[in-house]
């Protein structure tokens, strides 16, 4: 399995929107440029715009959650979304993801969205939601 970026270990995540009760599982989504790449304005928000637009069209539970660097702020705000894992690491490589986070029962998970895929423990999701 490749090596995953520290910062997939460091990320905190924080909502606008407060929620009651997360689903069992369920995974978190950008469609942000991956680790190294660079992208325009443009196409981010063309991005970000078409994931929200499949996530309607599937009609799944999803809130707006967006994951950040503590280290130097920067934040790339996307979805915790009800997919199954497979579901959500073929959407992943749809928007050219790197890696989504799996969560299941408060524990958080890194994993690849290609064929390398495979659950990471990074440790529990609340103590990562501010």
């Amino acid at each position: 399995m490749a090596c995953l970026p520290d910062i997939y270990f460091q990320t905190r995540f924080r909502s606008s929107a407060k929620v009651l009760q997360w689903p069992k599982a369920f995974a978190i989504i950008t469609a942000w440029p991956t680790t190294g790449e660079i992208w325009s304005e443009e196409e981010i928000q063309i991005q970000a715009k078409r994931l929200q637009e499949v996530l309607e069209q599937r009609n799944v539970w999803r809130v707006e959650l967006t994951g950040y660097s503590p280290a130097d702020g920067h934040a790339e705000p996307g979805w915790a979304v009800e997919l199954n894992f497979d579901e959500a690491c073929t959407l992943g490589l749809c928007f050219r993801q790197h890696a989504i986070y799996w969560i299941v029962a408060d524990q958080l998970f890194v994993s690849l969205c290609d064929s390398e895929r495979k659950c990471i423990e990074v440790g529990s999701f609340r103590e990562q939601l501010d």
